[in-house]
């Protein structure tokens, strides 16, 4: 399978990082990121912590993908009023959030 467009994954480390609220932040980002114009895949999930090989990262404990089909679709959904209210509502329980954007070829 072949993507192209712009991979925009955020790696969220929680200060509350209990299951209860791991799996609140899931459930916001299906809610207010999922199904936004110029989405062409979308996933979020928690770490794995089983995978545990020198180069793995466990400084996270959610992580987001989404892939637009193209930047104007990505600039877009950045002001897009549910993924500002998604921010609002779920930012003061972020440590630390890491994101890369990346053109897919």
């Amino acid at each position: 399978m072949s993507v192209s467009g712009l991979s925009h994954m955020v790696y969220f480390t929680l200060h509350d990082d209990s299951p209860k609220a791991v799996d609140a932040l899931i459930a916001s980002c299906h809610k207010y990121l999922n199904h936004h114009a110029g989405v062409v895949y979308f996933s979020v999930g928690k770490l794995n912590k089983e995978l545990a090989r020198p180069v793995n990262d466990h400084g996270y404990q959610v992580a987001l993908n989404v892939v637009f089909a193209d930047r104007a679709a990505h600039d877009a959904y950045q002001i897009e009023p549910r993924h500002l209210e998604f921010i609002a509502e779920q930012k003061s329980n972020w440590k630390q959030v890491r994101v890369f954007d990346s053109d897919l070829m």
